[in-house]
């Protein structure tokens, strides 16, 4: 795809595009009931989603053994290019043992229905603790994302794949843009630079304020909430992009922000899952990616900002997209409003410190989060979903 000449370049240079055409497709559909079929979990899902559209740039299908060993323990794929999570297929050693590298494998999603193609070039077995100690930097099974790890097969299968179709997202079609149409969106608006903000939490105060004092540095914000798989406790997506649209359209300048979905699964890597969500919304044309306090993190695993020190470990310009780096904000009472410690003077019991894991806590036990914590009219919102019945606006 021919890149605008003031656009960032997708990783590698070139916007992946795996979905298969029209005649393709029919070649498939011809061989259906003759492949060997592997039923995809939903991350997997995602993951053929991602690349299939572009977003996991230059990855073409599920890692090869060489870019899996590259990515666990230096964080690049083989020919030294930046990548920090691997992206695989794992599944049983029965599963694996009857297909033929060189091979065509059908592959199916969670409900049975035939979604992509893989051309198997290799299959291969794989350290489960290894990869849980170095990506997750753990092998604790508690961790949601190393849980994902043991539990998966034994052997990873690789190669390129290609995506029969692409549908239009069940729960949110209107938002679903992808790369090559983001960027084109970005272009038409005149938007040099564009931020890119990653959440999978209902958007509070604290979120508002560190976009806006990134909107006021660049050309554009590009809201992307993550709507794949999540952890059960997690707010739903139907419910935050609901929150989305509210502070969008009480509370942000309508022309300088697009709000998207992010089809990829969490893995809760923490710093490693930071490095990720920068190239993907790299891929989608950003050139600049808010990273604030535990980014991606989960429980006590990392430090509050291990994920802002991670993009420290490549040279200056390697990652090819400006890492924006906040301190955690909060609510100021001696100035009444946000701020972080390098903007109030206030002692540490003037401020009120709220996370999307206490919000979700408060929303439990049946309490609406505070105005200093989250807009009105979101907070309404959130009780709507959680049946709480005593709030006001």
């Amino acid at each position: 795809m021919s890149q605008h000449p003031e656009s960032i370049a997708p990783h590698g240079g070139q916007l992946i595009h795996r979905i298969a055409s029209h005649n393709q497709r029919h070649e498939f559909l011809d061989k259906a009931d003759f492949l060997p079929r592997v039923q995809l979990d939903k991350r997997a899902t995602s993951d053929l989603e991602m690349i299939a559209i572009g977003a996991f740039s230059p990855l073409i299908g599920f890692m090869e053994q060489a870019d899996y060993d590259t990515v666990v323990e230096t964080m690049r794929l083989a020919n030294g290019l930046p990548w920090s999570i691997p992206v695989t297929l794992s599944v049983d050693e029965a599963v694996a043992e009857p297909l033929k590298e060189g091979s065509l494998v059908r592959l199916d999603d969670p409900n049975g229905n035939f979604v992509g193609v893989l051309e198997l070039t290799q299959k291969y077995r794989y350290d489960k603790v290894r990869e849980a100690v170095n990506v997750y930097r753990t092998d604790e099974e508690e961790h949601p994302g190393v849980k994902v790890v043991y539990e998966q097969g034994d052997v990873n299968l690789a190669g390129p794949v290609w995506l029969l179709q692409r549908d239009h997202h069940p729960q949110f079609p209107t938002y679903q843009i992808d790369p090559a149409k983001s960027r084109a969106l970005f272009q038409e608006k005149g938007w040099k630079t564009v931020v890119g903000f990653q959440t999978r939490n209902p958007i509070h105060r604290a979120h508002e304020y560190i976009i806006k004092c990134a909107l006021e540095t660049v050309d554009g914000l590009f809201l992307h909430p993550l709507v794949g798989a999540t952890k059960s406790d997690d707010i739903s997506a139907e419910v935050r992009m609901r929150c989305y649209e509210i502070m969008l359209e009480l509370y942000f300048p309508e022309t300088r922000v697009i709000l998207a979905i992010n089809p990829a699964a969490m893995r809760y890597a923490g710093p490693r899952e930071a490095i990720f969500h920068a190239l993907i919304r790299k891929n989608y044309g950003c050139t600049h990616f808010i990273v604030g306090r535990d980014h991606a993190g989960v429980g006590d695993y990392y430090g509050t900002y291990d994920a802002q020190h991670i993009f420290d470990e490549y040279e200056l310009g390697e990652l090819g997209i400006v890492p924006m780096k906040f301190e955690h904000a909060f609510y100021c009472k001696r100035t009444e409003q946000m701020a972080t410690t390098k903007t109030s003077p206030s002692r540490p019991e003037e401020r009120v410190h709220l996370s999307g894991t206490k919000v979700r806590e408060m929303l439990r036990r049946g309490e609406l989060p505070p105005p200093e914590f989250s807009r009105p009219a979101v907070a309404a919102e959130l009780a709507r979903a959680m049946n709480i019945t005593n709030y006001e606006i």
